[in-house]
């Protein structure tokens, strides 16, 4: 699973392969703690995270949303900037 971001102690991943995975989603994990986060409606679909992690992690899909889609549908991996 390819990390797409960094920042905070939080690691951003995307799984290959979406098309078996819908909807469009990420992975954070933080420490021990890993949420599934909907790209579009920022629901978490399984998992968790603090709050306060979560929070950083919804700032940042909403900051590069166009990109991460972009990800998502072209399986096309690249790094995207952090949160600063």
């Amino acid at each position: 699973m390819p990390v797409i971001s960094k920042f905070y102690g939080i690691v951003i991943k995307i799984y290959f392969m979406q098309k078996e995975h819908n909807p469009p989603h990420l992975h954070a994990i933080y420490g021990e703690y890993m949420s599934a986060i909907n790209i579009e409606t920022l629901e978490v679909i399984e998992g968790d995270l603090p709050e306060k992690a979560l929070k950083l992690v919804k700032e940042w899909i909403l900051k590069n949303k166009k990109d991460i889609m972009n990800i998502w549908e072209t399986q096309n991996f690249r790094k995207i900037k952090p949160l600063e």
